[in-house]
């Protein structure tokens, strides 16, 4: 027998080796199927009933690579995603040929000016540059891109220090905020040591803020030496003693962190109006002394602070956080019942106690996990609650001595420009920070499954995700965020970001109308408090 003769053999011997391996499991799925009771269709149809359940599994990933548009899916469409990996990775927001945004769809638009500001013109500090790698596209085919990373220093496009947002400013220890885009809260535990690491170096290079969540705070928040906004939920992660009760020898030892600038109280956020859950799995030996709870036990966090029965009671809480740390406090809502927020204005202003800041996010912020029915229904989306608290606030004369930080979905820089013309000071983000550090939107984040090892503790997912990479990503993200809204302020008119405010904004309704950004508040206002 020669060569040939012998490789056909073997050949066909592995062929028909494979096939009858084939054959006998359909046949053994066939009378496993038929005896079972759960799955009718399988039942029926063993063989088309598996090849329906693999294109049911496989049905997100077709949708969203081959039949959706850019602009389709939810939460965010392939472009919403391209636009934050574009930024992060190259550090580019440039397109060509025309937008794929649907002109006839109601939305904001922002009035341009005739005579726009020239960036000799604009109040930005670049002194510093930022030092960061970017990635250059040297060729790109059907299977596979080839690029390189090289190391840059770029403009940071930071405010000046008149422009500077301060939270707090009648504490002891202030904070100066020269970004306007910061990380809204996503907790250790819910994303694994690694994103949380590459997040805190790569916004530490950026000179901006992260957000702990409600999860406490590790050595993975700190690594990056950034500043931090420490999230104390009602679960009271991080500050509580072993029953569960609120500990202020555990708070202090978080207000003496150099790094903790300021203390969020959460309330609520847009997708979790209930309180935090994190399955047992993700509960890790680490992540249990950080809440200082028991390991491997799923977390059920309460949907509101148990020794809080009023605003009062609230208000309390708040002065005497602000006493204790001499630190700015402020607390994390959704914009709701609109007679409740009312009636906790006006009792900030009859007892002088009031929040440093207000974090407000919309209906539609996401979470690692959360019950449908609260995902989709409960609490206003941001841009009609982020008019309505501004309002509030102003009417009761509190608005200049209580900042608004926005979160919910504001991942490019014209989204945020429209935030702070409905009234916000600074904006939090947290999914586009996640695609930044490598998330593909798998809608895997309550499974301890993500596929890139970001919402994941399972150590061998996580090595997939490399923190010397990733955080030069997240840099990048906010340099290019910050450039592109002193692009919109010059648009506009004004030196800052910080000053674009309603008048700078047009709104075109469902019939084609066009109302000022002004018009759009004092309706949705009017209409209502008529309705509360």
């Amino acid at each position: 027998m020669d060569l040939l003769q012998t490789i056909q053999l073997i050949v066909d011997t592995v062929l028909l080796v494979i096939f009858l391996i084939v054959a006998i499991g359909i046949i053994s799925l066939i009378f496993v199927d038929k005896k079972q009771h759960q799955h009718s269709i399988l039942r029926n149809y063993p063989v088309l009933g598996r090849v329906r359940y693999f294109f049911e599994k496989i049905g997100p990933e077709m949708r969203q690579y081959l039949i959706q548009s850019d602009n389709e899916s939810t939460p965010f469409s392939r472009k919403d995603y391209l636009d934050v990996v574009k930024a992060g990775k190259y550090k580019s927001r440039i397109g060509g040929f025309g937008s794929r945004r649907d002109f006839n769809a109601p939305g904001f638009y922002i009035q341009n000016s005739i005579f726009p500001k020239q960036p000799n013109e604009l109040a930005v500090d670049q002194q510093t540059k930022v030092n960061t790698k970017v990635y250059k596209l040297d060729a790109e085919g059907l299977f596979s891109r080839k690029e390189h990373r090289e190391e840059a220093s770029v403009d940071p496009y930071m405010l000046t220090d008149e422009h500077a947002v301060v939270l707090g400013a009648n504490r002891k220890h202030p904070f100066y905020v020269k970004r306007l885009i910061g990380q809204s809260g996503m907790s250790y535990g819910a994303l694994g040591k690694n994103a949380i690491s590459a997040l805190s170096k790569g916004l530490g290079l950026a000179t901006t803020w992260m957000n702990t969540g409600e999860g406490g705070l590790s050595d993975h928040h700190l690594s990056g030496q950034c500043d931090i906004i420490f999230q104390i939920g009602p679960g009271l992660f991080g500050v509580r003693d072993e029953d569960g009760n609120f500990s202020e020898e555990h708070f202090m030892k978080k207000a003496n962190n150099e790094y903790v600038k300021a203390f969020e109280i959460k309330l609520a956020q847009g997708a979790k109006t209930r309180g935090g859950h994190v399955e047992a799995e993700k509960v890790t030996e680490e992540i249990a002394r950080i809440r200082n709870v028991k390991p491997y036990t799923t977390i059920n966090s309460p949907n509101r602070f148990t020794f809080m029965e009023n605003n009062i009671d609230l208000l309390n809480f708040v002065a005497r956080l602000q006493t204790l740390s001499g630190k700015p406090v402020g607390f994390k809502m959704v914009v709701g019942n609109l007679d409740m927020l009312y009636s906790l204005v006006a009792d900030m202003k009859s007892t002088g106690i009031y929040p440093d800041f207000i974090t407000i996010d919309g209906g539609e912020g996401g979470t690692g996990a959360t019950y449908q029915e609260l995902e989709d229904t409960v609490g206003l989306p941001l841009f009609s609650g982020l008019p309505i608290l501004n309002a509030v606030l102003v009417e009761n004369g509190l608005r200049d001595d209580i900042k608004i930080i926005a979160s919910g979905k504001l991942i490019t820089p014209d989204k945020v420009a429209i935030a702070l013309g409905l009234g916000a000071d600074l904006v939090q983000v947290a999914r586009a920070m996640m695609m930044s550090v490598g998330c593909i939107m798998a809608q895997q984040c309550h499974t301890n499954d993500c596929p890139v090892g970001v919402a994941t503790t399972d150590p061998e997912k996580e090595k997939g995700l490399v923190v010397e990479e990733k955080q030069y990503r997240v840099t990048n993200y906010v340099v290019s965020m910050h450039e592109g809204l002193f692009n919109l302020a010059a648009a506009c008119g004004v030196e800052s970001p910080t000053q674009i405010k309603a008048k700078h904004l047009l709104y075109r309704t469902e019939n084609g109308e066009i109302i000022t950004g002004e018009q759009y508040v004092n309706r949705m206002y009017k209409a209502l408090k008529e309705v509360s």
